[in-house]
């Protein structure tokens, strides 16, 4: 199974790019750039990798963000995440960034997006990988804030393929980021958000109808609303579950209490995405194996949610087709 796996074409729509920095390249960066980490060897990193929820994770995500200062630093974080991927049978990433995270260290938005921007093009052309870019706001910051990020990025609008609701969920609803989500409604950015992991099932609701998003990262914890899942498979809304991701945050305690096999009984559409593979024990094919090896999955099964992400991801109608044609290839 692994080898169908590792084979069939995979869209990956729930992406932290900060979260995708392994610890020799967070050593390297910290070398090149004079950033003093609070680590003595890759394995003490790894080690403080025993996370117990949401925000410690968070603690240790920002400490690692710190080595990331220009433009290289950007680009080289990307195009180390894209080959790993692409080895694993990643055909299309969509990467969330947090722009605040960097502009409160000094770091420029110009640095940022010049070099994502340098490591997509490379990805496309070294790779035959495509992707998106999605901006992520910090939930857990003010809302004016993130309305003045939003207006600053102006010259880079166009580059974005969505905007994004990340960071500690609890206690920050999306409704505190409607007239942000409206904003960018109006400029025709599309809008996704994360809701329901950690939070509870009202604050995916108040995503879909105050955000107006378009697909909800997480989502788990619908099933404790009977009413919002029907509305979810009505209205055919995406879910980029996280499995690994969740068992690490202490979303569930172990995979096989996942409620993805709950979700697509549900009739629910479903993707499996890695969230932030550094710190998360894996990437996309760990994912897909992890599922498989828990609810003992069928090849069609993964083949349905592969197709989901192709179908539901932000690319052109040429690349979906071509995506689809290598998924049924690959069967």
């Amino acid at each position: 199974m692994r080898d169908f796996l590792k084979r069939l074409p995979k869209a990956e729509l729930h992406l932290h790019i900060e979260g995708s920095l392994e610890p020799e390249l967070m050593f390297a960066l910290a070398r090149r750039n004079g950033v003093e980490l609070p680590y003595a060897s890759i394995e003490e990193v790894r080690a403080a990798y025993d996370f117990q929820d949401l925000s410690s994770f968070l603690e240790v995500y920002y400490q690692g963000m710190s080595v990331l200062r220009r433009a290289e630093d950007f680009h080289d974080l990307a195009m180390d995440y894209f080959r790993r991927a692409h080895a694993e049978g990643v055909v299309h990433v969509e990467m969330h960034f947090d722009p605040q995270a960097h502009l409160a260290r000094g770091v420029e938005l110009e640095a940022v997006m010049e070099g994502l921007s340098l490591a997509r093009r490379e990805a496309e052309r070294e790779l035959g990988m495509s992707t998106a870019l999605i901006m992520a706001f910090l939930r857990d910051r003010p809302a004016d804030e993130a309305m003045k990020v939003l207006d600053s990025a102006a010259p880079y609008w166009e580059m974005l393929d969505a905007v994004g609701l990340d960071s500690a969920e609890r206690g920050h609803p999306p409704s505190k980021f409607t007239e942000v989500f409206q904003r960018a409604k109006m400029l025709g950015i599309p809008r996704v958000a994360h809701a329901g992991e950690e939070g509870p099932a009202e604050y995916i609701r108040e995503a879909l109808d105050l955000l107006e998003v378009c697909r909800i990262d997480h989502g788990v914890r619908c099933l404790e609303d009977p009413a919002l899942v029907e509305r979810l498979r009505d209205e055919g809304v995406v879910l980029t579950v996280c499995p690994l991701s969740n068992v690490r945050l202490k979303v569930v305690e172990r995979i096989e209490e996942h409620p993805l096999p709950l979700l697509l009984e549900a009739g629910l559409r479903l993707t499996l995405n890695s969230d932030d593979p550094a710190y998360f024990g894996g990437g996309m094919l760990d994912n897909f194996m992890a599922c498989h090896d828990a609810f003992g999955w069928s090849k069609e099964t993964f083949v349905q949610l592969a197709g989901t992400a192709i179908e539901s991801a932000f690319m052109s109608d040429k690349r979906r087709l071509e995506l689809h044609r290598q998924l049924a290839e690959s069967v």
